[in-house]
């Protein structure tokens, strides 16, 4: 990304403003927290961005380098989130995402990514085909899915009371290289070799709707 107009676009679509609907979804931390998994928010932080890598972030690569793959990359996503609520919440978050995008920004590759999407698409794959649509390359697609990862969880731990607005901030300046390692160990991962890196906050995830009291949707 080399022209002003692309670095706008990250800076609009890394901004909390850009409603994409992430902020309604704790990403399984609320479950976790009430289930007694969180005694060290840090210790519960890390791994559950080195799952991003391992289960996301191969899906908005493919996507971002071959968009003509959105609708079978979209069928391996829903096939390996066994979990219900994370794949009603991949939908979830896929559908305000697309349906965001496609009223903010005008343009025909877009348009044309229309023809092959679908109002309910899981939100990696449609991510990377949609920044892929508005010229963004698949690297940067990458590191503006791991930035909006972090800034949703560290955003519902605040909303939880589990830490406070200034230690998430420190906590996500803190991680500023981790989240490099986590891209750069799983760029070569295809979507057909992810793994599940975190399966005790998957299970708690699973529980959230049972719950006594939620704040989010997942």
């Amino acid at each position: 990304m080399t022209t002003p107009d692309k670095t706008w676009l990250v800076w609009q679509l890394a901004d909390s403003a850009f409603p994409a609907g992430g902020f309604a979804h704790s990403g399984g931390l609320e479950a976790s927290f009430q289930l007694g998994l969180v005694e060290r928010f840090e210790a519960y932080l890390d791994p559950s961005l080195w799952q991003v890598g391992h289960v996301a972030l191969p899906f908005v690569r493919a996507a971002a380098r071959r968009p003509n793959r959105l609708g079978e990359l979209d069928a391996l996503a829903d096939a390996t989130l066994t979990n219900h609520i994370a794949n009603r919440a991949s939908r979830a978050q896929g559908r305000a995402f697309w349906s965001t995008a496609r009223r903010v920004f005008d343009a025909e590759a877009l348009r044309q990514l229309g023809a092959r999407a679908s109002a309910t698409m899981h939100v990696a794959p449609i991510f990377g085909a949609a920044l892929a649509a508005l010229g963004m390359n698949e690297d940067d697609a990458v590191s503006l899915y791991m930035h909006t990862s972090i800034r949703t969880v560290l955003s519902a731990a605040v909303r939880l009371g589990i830490v406070g607005p200034l230690e998430a901030q420190r906590l996500q300046s803190s991680r500023g290289p981790l989240l490099g390692r986590i891209v750069a160990s799983c760029a070569a991962i295809a979507p057909d070799e992810i793994a599940q890196t975190f399966p005790l906050s998957d299970a708690c995830a699973a529980l959230h709707d049972g719950l006594y009291a939620r704040l989010f949707q997942s």
